[in-house]
């Protein structure tokens, strides 16, 4: 299995072994477009892999902070209540860069940027570039993909 994430047309798309597309998504990639740089709110482009799964068995719209869960549930009078939060929901699938001096290591490290593929509230329109540099999904299509993909598969995130 391996993910193509497409920063162009703000699409995720799984393909099996024989390259055969499985599901195509829509998410929302970082508003400051695409880059490397730690602390550049960016995307990072080029080859990864998911490090870790974080949130099996977790009621959808669970909150995280720090890839931890809150003991909240997402509602939208919460997100009234706290309209400057970047919301982290239901499911984690945490990056880890792949190419040294890329990537990885150093002052581009996608893991050290705790760059995930995460749920964000359904109200949040997904298809536009407007994330802090992670890659935003709507909480339905993240738990199918959640529970497709196993930790080690590979994600290619191109302009």
């Amino acid at each position: 299995m391996k993910i193509t994430i497409h920063i162009s047309t703000q699409t995720l798309s799984l393909f099996d072994d024989d390259d055969t597309l499985l599901c195509c998504y829509r998410v929302s990639t970082a508003a400051n477009g695409a880059g490397e740089v730690s602390g550049s709110y960016c995307t990072p482009r080029g080859k990864h892999v998911i490090r870790a799964k974080i949130g099996a068995g977790c009621p959808e719209n669970t909150v995280f902070v720090k890839r931890r869960p809150t003991g909240e549930i997402y509602t939208p009078e919460l997100g009234a209540q706290f309209p400057e939060r970047d919301w982290i929901l239901t499911r984690i699938l945490w990056l880890s860069g792949c190419e040294p001096g890329f990537n990885r290591l150093g002052n581009s490290d996608t893991m050290r940027r705790y760059i995930y593929i995460h749920g964000t509230p359904d109200s949040v329109a997904v298809g536009q570039a407007s994330s802090h540099g992670c890659i935003r999904m709507h909480n339905a299509d993240l738990l199918e993909l959640f529970a497709l993909v196993p930790a080690g598969t590979a994600v290619e995130i191109i302009e």
